[in-house]
């Protein structure tokens, strides 16, 4: 069983102006990005992962450099930019501020039927999602049961986490991912649990180097420093 651990890019420049940045150029993380990016530090803390895979985006590689060029990233066994874990392709949409966007009569389908939306000269949710499951459940086959760190887009990641939990895509935007937010799950590579979501202050080293969860869990489980027991019958 592996942990995937999703982090989305900090608050950047795009956020600031209430832009939908897509895959524009020149967007880069705001003070408070920077800021956001530096606690990383700590929240992370000392955490072997087997991979790290970001999006090729440049906020999301200034969004994992702190704790890269920290002491703690010492461990890392591989790191690697990754195009399926691009920011959806939004199209003609892509840098338009999000106030116009409410205003478009798509804007109501994204909300209500985004397996159904496709956007003009861009990508479909549904292929986005698509390609990045797929980044995902390769890092998984690679490495079965260690911490696998993929750093990616608010869409993205609620789109993946949906899958993930079987969650239908018409119903993903019923998820919120903020900037700098870790959301955690646990894979077996048929199902997932999720750990800890859309967490944007704690420190998460202790659940990552916690013991593995196993078995089926009743009233909820006991934490993570104790062991699961397997319920027969």
């Amino acid at each position: 069983m592996s942990r995937l651990v999703f982090l989305r890019h900090a608050h950047s420049t795009a956020n600031e102006a209430g832009v939908l940045a897509g895959r524009m150029e020149g967007v880069s993380l705001s003070k408070q990005g920077l800021a956001q990016a530096e606690a990383l530090i700590d929240r992370i803390g000392p955490v072997v992962f087997k991979q790290i895979r970001v999006s090729p985006l440049s906020r999301c590689q200034e969004t994992i450099r702190p704790w890269l060029n920290s002491a703690h990233s010492k461990n890392v066994e591989s790191y690697s930019l990754d195009d399926g874990l691009n920011e959806v392709d939004y199209g003609a949409w892509s840098g338009r501020k999000l106030k116009s966007l409410q205003r478009e009569k798509m804007w109501k389908d994204i909300q209500s039927k985004p397996s159904k939306v496709t956007f003009p000269n861009g990508e479909s949710i549904k292929g986005a999602q698509k390609r990045a499951l797929a980044a995902i459940f390769q890092a998984h086959e690679e490495d079965r049961k260690g911490n696998l760190l993929f750093i990616s887009h608010g869409d993205i990641i609620k789109a993946t986490i949906a899958a993930l939990l079987t969650i239908k895509l018409d119903n993903f935007q019923q998820l919120v991912v903020d900037p700098a937010a870790i959301s955690i799950l646990e894979y077996d590579g048929k199902s997932a649990r999720l750990i800890t979501f859309n967490d944007t202050s704690s420190s998460v080293s202790q659940i990552l180097v916690a013991e593995k969860r196993s078995g089926v869990l009743l009233g909820g489980g006991a934490g993570s420093g104790a062991k699961a027991r397997r319920v027969k019958g």
